[in-house]
């Protein structure tokens, strides 16, 4: 696709974007607009208007050792690579994304963030890859350690949201993971571009390049009840942990017909269930892939705190052979909230969600 078909369809979906959302007039700077050196810079919280239609923000942005317990409200969140990243989920057990969107806390796979951390034996599988404009983090997950209801298919969290100020209100996302940091572990950049998808027991996560061509595009929001086999096409695998260089996804809707440049935008939820998609997205090639075991990534984490409620997802066994789908994790309504029934599969080579199959 021509850089000058890709700048068009960028521009349609910035439209479409824009309509769909409306500034809380209480609150009326964007998310997205709201830019904070770390760690220095950090307000306590960046959203703490009371008078704003959905409330004020529930936790803080101000996150280091004297807020990092399992009871953390830290909103501030880290992306860096495939042993440490943070995760948006509920503060309290048995809840849904679609009720709680708003008021998600950062969930961590390393101690020193401020945050939550994941229990031990939260993470089935994952796949980290690294491409020219984002890195994407997808995989499998006992969701119930994350305070997630069992049964639920979940929704996105983003720096958006109908009223512009974020699933979670005040979220905020740093990484270390982009050239522009020279390769300084040390040095964290804002993210202003991102999503994550939780529920099903799996997860994808993508954030763009600061410095990147086409953020908005390929980390889109507006497609919110396609889930990750849309949004963040991958080949991850349940029961593998696995490192990838990958090219830059097809921005999401964006499909070629008959040697012509398409985009979908998804119809309103009022209007029920999406039960076709004009096309099938493409996982984008991948190469020099490296191979972990889980407790070589994740160490330093809590034991879980009883019985989880769930078992190991279908398909958890190791799988061997071909890569031929990845984690899908459903999604929600419009602006991310809700949830939306979607069934899966388990191929041959024991990947689960290889495809959302759209009720």
């Amino acid at each position: 696709m021509s850089r000058s078909a890709l700048s068009s369809v960028s521009a349609l979906l910035a439209i479409a974007a824009v309509v769909r959302a409306q500034p809380d007039p209480a609150d009326p700077t964007p998310l997205v607009d709201k830019h904070y050196a770390y760690p220095s810079g950090i307000p306590y919280q960046v959203d703490y208007n009371t008078a704003a239609i959905r409330g004020p923000q529930i936790g803080y942005n101000i996150c280091n050792g004297t807020t990092e317990n399992q009871d953390s409200l830290c909103q501030t969140s880290m992306v860096n690579h495939i042993d440490d990243f943070c995760l948006w989920a509920p503060p309290k057990p048995n809840s849904t994304i679609g009720d709680t969107e708003g008021q998600e806390v950062a969930w961590c796979t390393k101690p020193g963030r401020g945050t939550r951390l994941m229990p031990e034996g939260t993470l089935y599988g994952v796949q980290y890859i690294k491409t020219p404009n984002y890195i994407q983090i997808a995989g499998f997950v006992d969701q119930t350690k994350l305070n997630m209801a069992a049964d639920d298919y979940g929704g996105e969290l983003d720096p958006h949201g109908a009223d512009l100020r974020g699933n979670p209100l005040g979220g905020l996302m740093y990484s270390n993971a982009f050239p522009s940091n020279n390769g300084n572990n040390d040095t964290y950049q804002q993210v202003i571009d991102w999503t994550n998808f939780m529920g099903g027991n799996g997860f994808c996560i993508k954030v763009c390049d600061p410095a990147g061509t086409n953020q908005q595009a390929l980390c889109q929001n507006i497609y919110d009840r396609l889930g990750c086999a849309y949004n963040a096409p991958n080949n991850a695998q349940n029961g593998t942990f696995e490192v990838c260089q990958g090219d830059d996804m097809t921005p999401v809707g964006v499909y070629t017909s008959n040697g012509a440049t398409m985009t979908y935008f998804q119809p309103p939820e009022s209007l029920g269930p999406i039960s076709s998609v004009p096309y099938t997205p493409v996982v984008p090639s991948s190469s020099s892939c490296v191979t972990y075991q889980s407790a070589q990534l994740y160490t330093g984490l809590p034991a879980p705190t009883g019985a989880s409620g769930s078992a190991q997802p279908t398909g958890s066994a190791k799988p061997s052979g071909s890569k031929s789908g990845g984690a899908a994790a459903p999604s929600g309504t419009s602006n991310g909230a809700g949830a939306l029934g979607v069934s899966t599969v388990a191929g041959a080579a024991g990947v689960l969600f290889a495809m959302a199959f759209l009720s």
